[in-house]
């Protein structure tokens, strides 16, 4: 995810990574925040999910990365549009990554 993360922010412009080690701190961080915050906020927003049949849950992630660039000092994403497709990206690198290692 690390990698995934790094690349994403070093090919776009969509945020600003300093380093590997800030890619790092960031996946972890951003582990933390999907398995604590982000079922209270896929529960809380369920019906406009709902009625969106599913994509209201791209901004979800996004505001998943927005948590946690206000904890990492050396990640900053500016606004939820950015967000929301640095999410989509950086799960879409990861899902490559993952088929091509295992």
């Amino acid at each position: 995810m690390a990698v995934s993360i790094y690349l994403v922010g070093k090919i776009t412009k969509l945020y600003r990574i300093e380093g590997f080690f800030t890619a790092v701190i960031t996946a972890l961080l951003l582990a933390l925040v999907n398995a604590v915050i982000r079922p209270i906020l896929i529960f809380l927003t369920f019906p406009i999910t709902l009625l969106t049949f599913g994509l209201f849950l791209f901004v979800v992630n996004g505001i998943s990365l927005l948590i946690v660039s206000k904890f990492v000092s050396g990640f900053k994403i500016e606004g939820c549009l950015n967000s929301a497709v640095a999410a989509v990206l950086i799960s879409v690198v990861h899902f490559l990554f993952d088929s091509l290692l295992f």
